[in-house]
């Protein structure tokens, strides 16, 4: 059976949908439940290839498939780490937007993640901004609160918003109004050698269950093998920076607010707390004391570790399921000896989860995107054509494309997207994506806070600089990032 999406209901922490609207005759027929109480790879599984959904029909009872219009759209595109999958996946999707609305002339650039948001932000002040915009969760928040965005919610494209992550909500929720929709969801899980453990004297069937032993584990491989043991990366402005210390500042007990406790009010900054500087020690021992991840680490991001992993000169690192299939793109690339080298490397490559911090807390980020509409005054030319904008919302937020263009690195940011064939290809295809799929109940949203970027990309990157360059101890290096948070909070909104 083909449906088109409805609305739904949250029982009890219980994701129930139902379909009312059905595109063959009959009643509505209430969907497969999405169960976030059950989740795990088993569960997931279980629900793949369960239902199957029209996008083209779902989405023209929004804007009309005739509809003639225009639509400028800035987005976060594909990069250098992303593999080749991923890339053929984005073309589809605007080759299939234009043959299902041909009349809307949809102009769209793509940007790279670290140029978005203050590419954005010139844009804005400038009012050359774009109808609409697909961001990094950290950015709704910020643009809501500085009323650029107009109020957007998953009902007004077609779609529940008990469709959606209930955290992936609160990330687009400012002041009780909602400015957006979540396109997808992702956490990361732990990726390592099991060669290099087994020639460093290391269980190679076993992940470190703690960040103690992340510590210990990079120091055994660098002093017996000479490399670099753990990932560490640390640039500033740069996303892959907090999305790889902040698990390990939660695991270890502490946070830039109250973000990891279960309500939190984000009231009282533990940037400064003991917790805290025992996560930052740790860094701090990894690239000072003990030498033991790659000297670059400072202005290395993700996509510099992938080259390392795969040449067999890195043992351990946080990323996405994408990373197997990265590898394998760079493998078709090598040539001669390094082409066999690197295929002993993907052979070893396992994943496992986020290590705990020492009293057994584990925690990833729970990231993603957003997207979003733009108050007309603020835009290039002063309109905004919402039909077109709606459209092409719809259709990245369907099971079926949120799905699509989550494929390789990340989630759909529709539940529904679970369900569809698409999921159970995915599961089949791409190595320890059950793994990564099955960190989301351990996910912890960035704080929902319009200073969000600003603490996230340039004062937790800057504490970590300044604690590993030796500008500062560690015992300062935090207490300066927790001043610089007071001071946001007294010259901001927090």
């Amino acid at each position: 059976m083909t449906r088109t999406l409805g609305c739904g209901a949250i029982l009890r922490g219980t994701v129930v949908f139902a379909s009312i609207t059905s595109l063959i005759a009959g009643p509505a027929l209430a969907a497969p439940p999405v169960d976030l109480s059950k989740w795990s790879p088993d569960y997931v599984r279980s629900i793949a290839g369960t239902e199957e959904f029209d996008t083209a029909a779902a989405c023209g009872k929004v804007t009309p498939l005739d509809y003639k219009g225009r639509l400028t759209f800035w987005y976060q595109g594909v990069f250098e780490g992303d593999p080749d999958l991923l890339r053929q996946y984005y073309k589809d999707f605007f080759e299939t937007f234009r043959k299902t609305y041909p009349n809307i002339q949809l102009e769209e650039q793509a940007l790279t993640y670290n140029d978005l948001l203050d590419k954005f932000r010139t844009a804005l002040l400038g009012n050359a901004a774009p109808m609409a915009v697909r961001l990094q969760i950290l950015g709704g928040t910020e643009f809501a609160s500085k009323g650029y965005l107009q109020p957007l919610k998953p009902e007004d494209v077609g779609w529940a918003t008990e469709d959606f992550w209930p955290g992936a909500m609160k990330a687009v929720t400012w002041d009780g109004v909602t400015y957006g929709i979540p396109t997808n969801n992702e956490t990361m899980a732990f990726i390592w050698n099991a060669d290099i453990f087994k020639r460093a004297g290391l269980d190679p069937d076993k992940a470190p269950a703690t960040w103690d032993d992340v510590v210990k584990y990079s120091k055994q491989i660098h002093d017996k093998l000479g490399i670099a043991g753990y990932g560490l990366v640390a640039r500033k402005n740069a996303g892959n920076t907090p999305y790889r210390f902040m698990p390990q500042l939660w695991g270890y007990g502490g946070g830039v607010f109250d973000e990891a406790d279960p309500s939190p009010t984000y009231g009282e900054v533990r940037l400064n707390s003991e917790a805290s500087k025992r996560a930052l020690q740790a860094s701090y021992d990894m690239y000072v004391r003990d030498k033991s991840v790659p000297v670059s680490a400072l202005t290395n991001q993700q996509a510099d570790n992938q080259p390392l992993f795969l040449g067999g000169q890195l043992g351990m690192m946080i990323s996405h399921p994408s990373d197997y299939n990265v590898m394998l793109d760079l493998q078709k690339k090598a040539t001669g000896s390094d082409k066999d080298k690197a295929q002993t490397v993907i052979d070893n490559m396992r994943y496992g989860l986020i290590p705990t911090g020492p009293d057994g807390k584990r925690a990833v980020v729970f990231g993603g995107s957003n997207i979003h509409i733009l108050k007309p005054e603020y835009v290039d030319g002063g309109k905004v054509d919402e039909p077109a904008a709606k459209a092409l919302i719809c259709f990245w937020t369907s099971p079926e494309w949120s799905l699509k263009m989550a494929y390789a690195g990340s989630n759909p940011g529709n539940l529904n997207g679970f369900k569809t064939k698409w999921m159970k290809e995915r599961l089949d295809n791409i190595k320890f994506l059950d793994v990564t799929t099955s960190m989301l109940p351990y996910g912890i949203p960035f704080p929902a806070l319009p200073e969000s970027p600003e603490i996230m990309n340039i004062i937790i990157p800057d504490m970590l600089q300044n604690a590993l360059t030796g500008a500062m101890s560690v015992d300062q290096a935090a207490e300066d990032a927790a001043k610089n948070v007071e001071d946001l909070k007294g010259g901001g909104g927090l």
